[in-house]
C-alpha cells in the first residue's frame, strides 16, 4: 500500500522525536531526576520543547524544499539552479508571494516572447506582401516583352519603364530595411556634429518644391526666423528625418493645402523641430502602431502612392539613435504635426 508523501513526513517526524524523547528522559532520569525532583521535570521540558522545535522546523523546510526541487526539475521552464534553499520556510505567506512573484515574472517573459513571436510573424508576412506586388509587376512585364512585345518599340519602352518603376521600388524597400537593420544593432554610426537647422530644412524644402506643387501645397516655416539655429546631430541623418516628415505631408495633405515647419526651445538644452499639416489627420486607433514597420493607415491609397512603407520607422529609429524623442500629434479631419527634439549646440 503507497503511503501519502505528508503521511510519510509525519511519521519520520514522529520517529525522530520519540527517539530523541526517550534519549533526553533516560539521560535525565539517571542524571537528573534522582537529584533534582522537580527541578529536574521542568528542565526535561524545556530541553524537549528546544529539540523538538528545532527538528520540526529542520523536517519542515527539508520537505518542503523537496517538494518544490521536484517541482522545478519537472516544469522546463523553471531552472532549479535558481531555487535557493536559505529562501524556503515554514512561513507559508511568504512561500506563496515568492512563488508568485517567480511566476508573475515567468509570466511577463512568455508575454513578451509571445508578442515577439507574433511581431515576427506581422513582418515576414508584411515584407512577403510589399515585395510580392513589385517582383510580379516586372515579371510581368518581362515575360511580355519576351513573348513578342519586345518587337513593337512603343511597347517595348513604356514597359521597361514601368519594370524599372518596379524595380526601383524594390531598391527602396531593400535599402530601408537594411538602414532600420542596422539601426537595431547600431551598426549604422551616427555622427554628431553642430549644423543650421533652418538651412537644412530649406534645402529639404527646395527637393521636395517641385513634387507639392503637383499637388498644390505650400511648403514654408511658420515665421521668419532672422539668425541661424544650431543644434547638434548627424545632419545626413536628420536631413533623412525631415525628408520623410515632408514626403509623408505632401502625400497626405489636402490638395492646396500647407506643410509647415517651427523650430522652438523646448527646454534649456534641447530645441523641438515640428513638421504640420493640414491634411485629412490620423484617426486615434491608428496612432500607436503609426511608426511600425510596413504598418499602413490605408493599404490601398498608400501603394498608390509609393513608397516602401518603411519611412516613419525609419524616422523613429534615427530619432532614437540620437537619444533624442519623437512625438505625434493629429486631429482625424483636421491635420497632423510630427515632432522631434534636438540638443542645442553651444
Amino acid at each position: 500500500m503507497k503511503v501519502k508523501k505528508t503521511y510519510q513526513y509525519a511519521l519520520r517526524s514522529s520517529l525522530y522525536l520519540t527517539l530523541i524523547s526517550v534519549a533526553i528522559a533516560l539521560i535525565s532520569y539517571y542524571f537528573l531526576f534522582k537529584s533534582f525532583g522537580i527541578v529536574s521535570v521542568i528542565t526535561f521540558a524545556f530541553v524537549l520543547f528546544i529539540v523538538a522545535f528545532f527538528v520540526i522546523q529542520y523536517r519542515a523546510e527539508h520537505f518542503i524544499y523537496q517538494r518544490i526541487k521536484k517541482v522545478y526539475e519537472d516544469i522546463s521552464i523553471l531552472d532549479v539552479n535558481d531555487l535557493k534553499r536559505d529562501n524556503i520556510t515554514t512561513d507559508v505567506e511568504t512561500l506563496s508571494k515568492s512563488v508568485q512573484d517567480y511566476v508573475e515574472g515567468k509570466a511577463i517573459e512568455i508575454k513578451d516572447l509571445t508578442e515577439r513571436d507574433s511581431f515576427r510573424r506581422d513582418f515576414l508576412g508584411n515584407v512577403a506582401h510589399e515585395l510580392k506586388t513589385p517582383l510580379f509587376t516586372v515579371q510581368g512585364y518581362i515575360l511580355t516583352l519576351i513573348e513578342g512585345a519586345a518587337e513593337d518599340k512603343v511597347i517595348r519602352k513604356k514597359y521597361l519603364e514601368r519594370a524599372n518603376k518596379g524595380v526601383e521600388r524594390l531598391t527602396s524597400i531593400v535599402k530601408d530595411l537594411d538602414m532600420i537593420t542596422k539601426l537595431e544593432t547600431n551598426e549604422l554610426k551616427i555622427n554628431i556634429a553642430p549644423f543650421n537647422i533652418l538651412e537644412l530644412v530649406q534645402n529639404v524644402f527646395d527637393l521636395f518644391e517641385m513634387k507639392a506643387k503637383k499637388r498644390s501645397i505650400s511648403l514654408q516655416f511658420d515665421k521668419t526666423y532672422e539668425f541661424p539655429i544650431y543644434v547638434k546631430g548627424d545632419i545626413e541623418k536628420i536631413q533623412q528625418v525631415l525628408i520623410n516628415l515632408v514626403v509623408n505631408s505632401i502625400k497626405y495633405g489636402t490638395v492646396k493645402g500647407v506643410t509647415t515647419v517651427s523650430i522652438e526651445s523646448y527646454n534649456e538644452h534641447k530645441f523641438i523641430i515640428k513638421v504640420s499639416d493640414n491634411g485629412e489627420g490620423i484617426e486615434q486607433k491608428h496612432i500607436s502602431r503609426l511608426f511600425e514597420r510596413f504598418y499602413r493607415v490605408d493599404q490601398s491609397r498608400s501603394r498608390e502612392q509609393g513608397g516602401s512603407g518603411l519611412g516613419l520607422s525609419i524616422v523613429k529609429h534615427i530619432i532614437e539613435a540620437h537619444n533624442e524623442t519623437i512625438l505625434l500629434k493629429s486631429t482625424y479631419g483636421e491635420g497632423s504635426e510630427f515632432s522631434f527634439t534636438l540638443e542645442k549646440a553651444k
